[in-house]
């Protein structure tokens, strides 16, 4: 059966089954402005859902029924909404046509001369976000589609005018495949996403076929630091350059330095020419690298680079990337949204770095099979912290299979002497910190679940005691 093309349903009826979602809320409002009728569903009301009813006048139901897609002319869908999912059974029984999101994005896509895929497991949303913030100063007026919310553009998606399309490519699920980038800027390849790739030869070959959809005319950027990475790029016949930290990379700081805060403020460098110089807000060696692999890509295609790196200084970061959320009884709470060790240590490593008294990381770990392959990494990937609080395990899209446990993270780390408490649910990590916490501390919150929303319970709770 042929796959449909959104193209053959315009002015008819679209109903988007999980439509509160970051990338959904954000197709959905570029399917609105080309004249689609929307409807949407969602499991929980949230400010998203209530923006895109209120605001945007679409109807989205609360709650996944079968009748929400009677009427549909397709029905869109994320990799989340499981083939059990009564609006996807009804969908079915009905012979409804149906397209995956990423389908979707890729089908959004076709027709731009310039297509960037930003892709990578670990920096895409912060990398696209300040890609994003370069392209609109030095004047790009792309159109922008982004799996965080930007202050800048109003949420996750912008509609420009030019010929470019700068997307955040996800390899979850291999479903940056069904893009067609005529750029494609890959940060990093690492173990993740383990529920489906079979290991670290199968995700880096996943990537190499992502690179292989470039026309010959197009152009790979790549983490020169990254052996991985530099296989597949050599591999290429189409334009391809490097950026990171090494001598041998294309794009690279010169007279690189930190701040007490760990912000990056170099000059960049271009095979040995200075193009001009950056003085980063966001903190940590890895939003250098981001930083980087951003300058080249606006290089590539031609930016005032002094405007660009002008911009580049003024980036001031991504919601859910080292946010702070709040400050309550003297204590400063941030949430990340890292989610597997490598980025909850990158982030703890910025984390150290602000004035506090003691530093608190709460894990939520994401899904069983996550913990389970990289069991061993989570372990350690808090020793930044004086205390660590773990959660329950946030399943996601998996089914608890019995053989993983917080617990069993929680007792491992105390074996390798970190300070670790197991606190099952939110009210119970709440009334933790609260009982110990002291003013001046600091605690972050990480994950890419639903852990967020602890840090909105604490606020709230505060509000209702009158003292925020």
């Amino acid at each position: 059966m042929n796959t449909p093309h959104i193209r053959d349903y315009q002015g008819k009826h679209i109903h988007m089954i999980g439509i509160g979602g970051s990338s959904m809320s954000g197709l959905a409002q570029m399917l609105l402005e080309k004249g689609y009728r929307l409807t949407g569903s969602d499991n929980l009301e949230t400010y998203t859902t209530r923006h895109l009813r209120e605001d945007l006048h679409i109807p989205v139901t609360i709650g996944h029924k079968a009748e929400n897609v009677h009427g549909a002319d397709l029905v869109v869908y994320t990799v989340a909404i499981l083939p059990d999912n009564p609006e996807r059974v009804e969908m079915e029984r009905l012979g409804i046509p149906s397209i995956e999101r990423a389908t979707l994005l890729g089908q959004l896509m076709e027709g731009y001369g310039t297509a960037i895929g930003v892709c990578g497991a670990h920096g895409k949303t912060s990398t696209t976000s300040m890609l994003s913030q370069v392209m609109m100063e030095c004047g790009m007026d792309p159109t922008i589609h982004i799996g965080g919310q930007l202050d800048f553009i109003g949420g996750s998606t912008r509609i420009g005018k030019s010929d470019t399309f700068l997307a955040e490519a996800c390899e979850f699920n291999a479903s940056f495949l069904h893009l067609r980038p005529t750029v494609a800027v890959v940060l990093n390849i690492d173990a993740d996403h383990l529920d489906f790739y079979k290991d670290i030869d199968d995700i880096q070959q996943t990537f190499g076929k992502f690179l292989a959809l470039l026309p010959q005319n197009g152009c790979a950027i790549g983490n020169g630091d990254d052996r991985r990475v530099v296989e597949l790029l050599k591999a290429l016949s189409c334009a391809h350059y490097t950026f990171g930290f090494g001598e041998t990379c294309d794009y690279r700081p010169l007279n690189l330095q930190y701040d007490e805060l760990g912000r990056g403020d170099f000059d960049l460098a271009f095979q040995g020419q200075v193009l001009g110089h950056v003085a980063m807000q966001v903190a940590g060696s890895f939003q250098v690298d981001n930083a980087l692999a951003t300058l080249a890509c606006a290089h590539y295609q031609h930016a005032d680079m002094q405007k660009a790196c002008h911009a580049m200084s003024e980036f001031k970061g991504a919601h859910r990337r080292f946010e702070l959320t709040s400050v309550v009884e003297g204590v400063k709470l941030y949430h990340d949204y890292g989610h597997n060790p490598t980025e909850m240590r990158n982030v703890l490593s910025v984390a150290k770095l602000q004035p506090h008294n003691r530093l608190w990381a709460v894990m939520q770990p994401h899904t069983y099979s996550r913990v389970k392959r990289l069991f061993d990494d989570y372990l350690t990937c808090t020793r930044d912290a004086d205390i660590t609080l773990v959660t329950d395990i946030y399943a996601a899209r998996e089914k608890d299979p019995g053989d993983i446990k917080a617990e069993m993270v929680v007792e491992g780390m105390k074996r390798h002497g970190i300070n670790a408490v197991h606190t099952p649910s939110f009210d119970d990590t709440e009334t933790y910190l609260r009982e110990h916490w002291q003013p001046g501390d600091l605690v972050l919150t990480m994950g890419c679940g639903n852990i967020n929303q602890l840090n909105d319970q604490i606020l709230e709770h505060e509000k209702e005691k009158g003292h925020a």
